[in-house]
Parts: C-alpha cells; structure tokens; sequence
C-alpha cells in the first residue's frame, strides 16, 4: 500500500484540461482572439526588451524595472497562452503531473514578479520626483542589481513551497481540471486528502505579500502626489503626472483582475465558473498585451525610439 501511495504520490496520472466549461463548442473561434493578443504580447514586449539592451540611453534604473516588467509578462502569457491555444484548437488537453507543477510554478511566479516590480518602480519614482538630487547617489547600477536580485529570490522562495504543497498530495480520484491551466488551488482540490495547508498557505501568503506591495505603493503615490503638487512649474506637474500615469496604469490593469480572480476563488461561489475561467484567462492574455503598449504611448524615450526603429528616415 505505501509503494502504490509513494507511486501515486509522485508518478500520477496526466490531468485532463477541459479549457473553458460550457463554451467548448466555441473553443476555435475564443482561441483567435486569444492568439492575436498574444501575438501583441510577444511583440511588444519583446520590442521594449530590445530597445533597452541595445540603446544606452535607456540603461536607467526606470528602463531596467520596464525590462524585468516586460520579461515577467513574457513568462506568464507564455506559461498559460500556448497550452491554452492548444487545448482550444488542437484538443490537447492531455499535461503531465511535471508539466502541471511547472505552469503552476511560473504561473504564480510571474504575478508575485510583476508585484514585486511595480513596488520597485514606485520606489524609483518617488526617488526621481521626492529626492530628485539624490536620485543618481541612492539607485546606482549596484543598488538596482540588488533590488532586482532581491525581487526574484522573494517571488522564487514565496512561490516554491506551492509546488512541494502540489507534489506531497495523493490523486486517487478524477484528474479532470475545468480550467484552461493548471493553478495551485484548483490542482489541490483534485486530492484525496487533507488541503487545508495548500488553501491557507495558497491564499495567505502570497496575498500578503501582494497587499504588502500595495500599501507601499499606495504610500510612494501619497508622497509622489503631495510632491508634485508643490512643484512651482505647471510645466513640471504635467510631466511629472505623464510619467506616473503610465506606472499607475499598469499597476490597474495588473492587480484588478488578479485580484478579483483570488477571491472569486476563495470566497465567489455565487459567480458562474464559467465567467471566473474566462476571467481568469483574460488575466494571463491582457496585460502582458497592453503593458509594452501603454509604456510605448506614455513613455517619450520608449516611444521616440519605437518611431525611429520602424520609421528612422522620418526621426533624421
């Protein structure tokens, strides 16, 4: 009996992805949207990633969170989008237990990444409008190198118990999963065993972080606020603002659906699953689309450069 646990324990069975309950006969055409977002995603992120490594004058501490911004979205449409593609166009809704541990890894690892980067891009902008003298001193190459090291190792260290959560757990029973991707909660609910640690654990400690992120955040705009609208030059606050707004914008477009997602997940059992599904695909497709897309048409280096890359005889 132990061998056939420990066997169940860490060889089981594939799960089945069912992709997005009750609109099954609509699989092909929801994937075309789904496929040209993130054709946008690939795109656009991979253009502002390119920017930033080849032109000099963007190796600023502001460009290098955009970097890991951009590359975090990368990592979560291509975690999800993909598979899902599959599933909606080619029935392959067959993945292993490994590759359900690793999307479920990345997937939870790339939203604990974007709120780690946005907490330190607040940081560098309430640096660059506060302390504006002190800006260059405080956020050196070696200080941004250890911010960011400082954003993987504690999105790596607070998401990696999720995965030795998922793997301690027997499947006995059904291993269908009405979901397009493999997440903690929803793999953990397929167990024939106690989860109580995997619900408290998958709901309390990465929320806490994210909320820890927000009122820091919230913070560094209070002060941001109260700063810019000291400043003498009318000039000076619209530019100021021009730069926040794109920041704020993201943080919008990143924390509302994952938000509303966690706890329609927790507490929604009101709301129709197919809705949470759709919603939560919207999640992973979304921002990663429009994030390189706000900061290209907000940004005036970002978009100055994506002019001359596709149009340099118009720049000269």
């Amino acid at each position: 009996m132990l061998v056939t646990l420990n066997s169940t324990n860490f060889n089981p069975d594939p799960f089945i992805l069912v992709g997005i309950p009750g609109l099954e006969q609509f699989h092909i055409w929801i994937g075309i949207p789904f496929f040209a977002v993130y054709l946008v995603a690939l795109a656009g992120n991979g253009i502002l990633l390119y920017l930033i490594t080849v032109d000099h004058s963007l190796h600023e501490p502001m460009f290098f969170f955009l970097s890991m911004l951009a590359s975090a979205d990368l990592i979560l449409s291509t975690t999800c989008v993909p598979k899902t593609l599959g599933i909606f166009w080619l029935k392959a809704q067959e993945i292993t237990f490994a590759g359900c541990l690793t999307q479920l890894f990345f997937l939870h690892f790339s939203f604990s990444l974007d709120s780690a980067i946005l907490l330190g891009m607040a940081f560098d902008r309430y640096m660059a409008i506060c302390s504006p003298l002190r800006y260059t001193s405080v956020l050196t190459p070696s200080t941004v190198v250890k911010i960011m090291v400082g954003i993987v190792g504690r999105s790596f260290s607070v998401i990696l118990p999720v995965v030795f959560l998922v793997k301690r757990l027997p499947f006995c029973g059904t291993r269908i999963i009405p979901h397009t991707y493999c997440e903690h909660i929803g793999v953990a609910r397929l167990a024939c065993a106690d989860i109580s640690i995997n619900i408290w654990y998958g709901f309390a400690v990465p929320v806490m972080t994210v909320i820890s992120d927000l009122i820091f955040i919230g913070i560094s705009y209070t002060l941001i606020l109260h700063a810019v609208f000291h400043l003498p030059s009318r000039d000076a606050r619209q530019k100021a603002l021009s730069t926040c707004g794109s920041h704020v914008s993201v943080i919008l477009i990143v924390y509302t659906p994952a938000m509303f997602s966690v706890l329609a997940h927790r507490f929604g059992h009101n709301i129709s699953h197919t809705f949470h599904i759709m919603f939560a695909n919207l999640y992973v497709a979304i921002p990663p689309a429009l994030n390189p897309i706000i900061y290209g048409v907000k940004t005036k280096q970002i978009r100055d450069k994506v002019i001359f890359l596709f149009f340099p005889k118009d720049m000269q």
